[in-house]
């Protein structure tokens, strides 16, 4: 009698165990399904316009990721995330067809702050966050510079504390770009090059504070190229530079946000350029379910005429908390020869002007 006791015991404390255990993990299933049409003009050299349903994003990239913690005692958390892109016009994977394009990392976090291993966003991605108030939508800065909304980095080492308001962060990469699928997310630079310790590295790093009511931040990214690279950063001596600085204000419920990016490139055959990309952008909640978002901004490409100058604006209407609807204006100039399409993705005719319209739903969950 006194066995089967003991073994019953052992088997409620066994169970007891495996139920705390259960309680202090937790794995979280999350995403977004953003789509809609959209129209723009001059969409090739002979100014035709076109009519379709984008690839790339709407207001939001849709994604479905997978993310958990589990206590490990004393504070310390493990961590990860696993997040993948697609494209819901044809249900194609994004970021260069990766599984896990958007993000898959592994980490620690404490008091301290957290560190990851893997595929992740950088600190270039993460200083514009609360400042862009465009975001990733299909007319934004993200048009101009296609490498602001995907600023990740492969097989990177990173760090993000936050200490009394103020945030700190960084990442090293050893290779900084696997895909070599084409598109603004997949540029060739695997690195991890034995006997050549710059062979595709890239290295980011953070600085902000955020006050009651403010913040400001500021980056600092590089990035090397290697044989094969794409963007003419065909060896590791070749680099492409940029230093941001980005700051917001609150005005009650109204967000106005804006920023400076200064880019650098150092390419192959003398192919170097400087610019700055600035915006100023202003959220304003018409109401409780609607809301106005604008923003201007404007690409000084150093010593050529190949300036661009975007302005957009969209409305969005909160159907709940997991679903609206929304609708985009925009129209982008093109300077001298260049030709930057208003549409992430899209085309425009070199050196032609472009205006565009879109509608689309968001839901998330």
């Amino acid at each position: 009698m006194t066995r089967k006791i003991s073994l019953h015991a052992v088997a409620l404390a066994a169970a007891l165990c495996a139920s705390s255990a259960m309680a202090q993990s937790s794995v979280t299933i999350y995403g977004i399904i953003d789509t809609g049409v959209v129209y723009t003009t001059n969409a090739n050299a002979n100014g035709n316009s076109v009519f379709k349903m984008p690839s790339l994003t709407g207001s939001f990239p849709s994604r479905i990721g997978f993310k958990g913690t589990e206590d490990l005692g004393g504070g310390l958390q493990a961590m990860f995330v696993l997040e993948s892109g697609f494209a819901p016009d044809t249900g194609a994977m994004g970021q260069g067809g990766r599984l896990f394009g958007r993000q898959s990392y592994v980490g620690l976090k404490n008091s301290w702050g957290q560190l990851m291993l893997g595929r992740q966003v950088n600190m270039t991605y993460l200083s514009q966050l609360k400042t862009d108030v465009m975001g990733p939508n299909l007319f934004a800065i993200g048009s101009i510079d296609a490498y602001l909304p995907n600023a990740r980095s492969d097989n990177a080492i990173g760090y993000l504390g936050n200490f009394s308001g103020f945030t700190v962060g960084a990442t090293y990469s050893f290779g900084r770009d696997a895909s070599a699928a084409g598109g603004p997310a997949a540029t060739n630079c695997p690195g991890e090059v034995a006997g050549n310790s710059k062979a595709c590295r890239q290295v980011t790093a953070l600085l902000g504070y955020d006050g009651k009511g403010w913040g400001v931040t500021s980056s600092y990214d590089i990035l090397y190229g290697n044989t094969g690279a794409s963007n003419g950063l065909s060896s590791s001596d070749n680099t492409d530079q940029r230093v941001t600085l980005n700051g917001y204000f609150m005005l009650g419920d109204v967000k106005i946000g804006g920023g400076v990016v200064d880019r650098r490139t150092r390419a192959a055959a003398n192919t170097n350029t400087d610019s700055d990309l600035y915006y100023l952008g202003v959220s304003y909640p018409l109401s409780v379910a609607l809301v106005l978002d604008a923003q201007v901004s404007r690409l000084d490409v150093k010593n050529s005429p190949n300036d661009v100058t975007l302005s957009v604006a969209r409305l969005t209407y909160n159907l709940s908390k997991r679903t609206a609807v929304y609708g985009s204006l925009g129209y982008i100039k093109n300077g001298g020869t260049s030709s930057v399409a208003l549409d992430a993705g899209g085309t425009v005719g070199a050196g032609k002007n472009q205006l565009g319209v879109m509608t689309g739903i968001r839901h998330t969950f």
